[in-house]
């Protein structure tokens, strides 16, 4: 006799701007989205980086882009992503060794991820600018 395969009707969302996500949901996904623009810009600034090593003028070009507000946002953009991957990657491995896993302790913690990554962004960028 064949197998009868019995196919569940589940509800389906496609429409991702209703979807409500919890807050350690947000935090997952921006540890993602962080982690990718760290990831993607990181060649850029070593070239930046050593570029501007090369010669005084050249620094000198570079630090006058910088001095720029555009520029001084996009430096903003990467501190806030290092700060906030670097404080949600600290959450994440504190759940992997199931440090607070439960419903109540990782909302929590998801709020402390944004607690301390959006003033430590500010410091960061007061101290680094």
């Amino acid at each position: 006799m064949a197998e009868m395969t019995i196919k569940k009707k589940r509800p389906k969302n496609l429409d991702l701007t209703t979807i409500k996500l919890p807050l350690p949901g947000k935090v997952s996904i921006l540890h993602r989205v962080s982690g990718v623009g760290l990831f993607l810009c990181l060649p850029l600034l070593l070239w930046l980086f050593g570029a501007s090593l090369t010669s005084a003028e050249t620094f000198a070009v570079f630090k006058a882009a910088f001095a720029t507000l555009p520029a001084k946002v996009v430096i903003a953009g990467l501190i806030w992503a290092f700060a906030h991957h670097f404080c949600a990657g600290i959450r994440f491995l504190l759940l992997d060794v199931h440090v607070g896993v439960e419903k109540a302790a990782a909302r929590q913690s998801a709020a402390v991820v944004f607690a301390v990554s959006i003033p430590l962004t500010l410091v960061l960028w007061g101290v680094l600018l």
